[in-house]
């Protein structure tokens, strides 16, 4: 399963109040059930949150990563020029975001499903069928 970069983030920061309830329980399996993936894409999307001042970490961008990444059951998914390319045909009228493009992307090469809150890439998936979601607000 890829991770949003919001869902990602709030379960890192503890915040998993955000979350659905069947949400919080998947995560909270035994980690050797688990297989949760997160895009460099996210990464990015963090660094770049805090550098404009809109998203508050206790620790410089590269360390939260590098904590982040240091918990059990989370691997990194790497950005391809396959993804980019899928990425970008993907219609920016549908996900007028480019990094819900590249995550869309990114969990179709893996053939994973994407957890996400994101109500645009959510309404994507049921409109084209070409994407797994679990909604995480459930």
């Amino acid at each position: 399963m890829l991770l949003d970069t919001h869902v990602w983030l709030w379960g890192v920061e503890d915040e998993t109040g955000r979350l659905g309830r069947r949400t919080r329980r998947m995560l909270a399996r035994p980690v050797s059930e688990l297989d949760l993936r997160v895009s460099v894409v996210s990464v990015f999307e963090i660094a770049a949150l805090h550098t404009a001042g809109r998203l508050r970490l206790a620790l410089a961008p590269e360390e939260w990563v590098r904590h982040a990444l240091e918990r059990p059951g989370v691997r990194m998914a790497e950005l391809t020029p396959g993804i980019a390319v899928d990425a970008g045909r993907i219609p920016a009228a549908t996900l007028p975001d480019p990094f819900d493009r590249l995550l869309v992307a990114t969990a179709r090469s893996l053939g994973i499903g994407l957890l996400t809150r994101d109500r645009r890439i959510l309404d994507y998936a049921d409109q084209t069928g070409q994407l797994r979601t679990v909604d995480a607000a459930a």
